[in-house]
């Protein structure tokens, strides 16, 4: 449940052109999703969501490097479409959210990378369950902002990145009869986003 993160994180770094010095973009909760996906059986896939995140960018329009990413993410809000499912994720057996340290996941940028005019590299720390891992997102997303008819900027695009839960603690599973595991231990996570740029409030 870490790959992935984000049609807006993808916006993060792609928009500099149409800001001047820096600009800060908030996720839209209505256009976003942060989603993830490990191998059941080891023969079909399940897929689930979080339905309770924020994600901040901050577009440094002359130099790249200076561009940051945060996303907080509400581990209770876990969403497979299915309660006694959701429910085990909840508890000990896996993210333990009674637990403070656990209630959040966190990711915050270090690195900003140039792939190419629509894909950027996001090179920062991941924490789960209080174990923080390097990880990179791949953000490909819309080259420049557009206004929407209220005359919000916008901009947006997806983030993607693939984690082992097991690095994190989250270790339970079960063996199969005929061989292999029941739950994958790799977790792709994929995040899409929508961005609006924060107007600053005027003196």
């Amino acid at each position: 449940m870490q790959r992935s993160i984000i049609s807006a994180l993808a916006g993060i770094v792609l928009l500099i052109p149409s800001v001047t010095q820096a600009a800060t973009w908030k996720s839209d909760p209505a256009h976003a999703s942060i989603q993830f996906a490990v191998s059941h059986y080891m023969v079909s896939t399940v897929r689930g969501n979080f339905d309770k995140f924020d994600v901040t960018v901050m577009i440094h329009d002359t130099d790249m490097s200076k561009s940051s990413v945060e996303v907080t993410i509400d581990v209770a809000s876990v969403n497979t479409r299915n309660e006694k499912r959701d429910g085990h994720l909840k508890s000990p057996d896996f993210f333990d959210v009674a637990e403070e340290a656990n209630k959040t996941m966190t990711f915050k940028s270090k690195k900003v990378e140039k792939v190419s005019d629509m894909e950027y590299n996001v090179t920062g720390d991941f924490t789960l369950m209080g174990v923080t891992k390097e990880v990179v997102l791949n953000v490909k997303g819309s080259p420049k902002a557009m206004k929407d008819p209220y005359g919000n900027s916008r901009m947006g695009g997806s983030a993607t990145t693939t984690i082992n839960r097991t690095d994190y603690g989250l270790k339970y599973n079960s063996i199969l009869d005929t061989g292999g595991v029941a739950i994958g231990e790799e977790i792709e996570i994929t995040i899409d986003l929508e961005l609006v740029q924060v107007q600053e409030e005027k003196e």
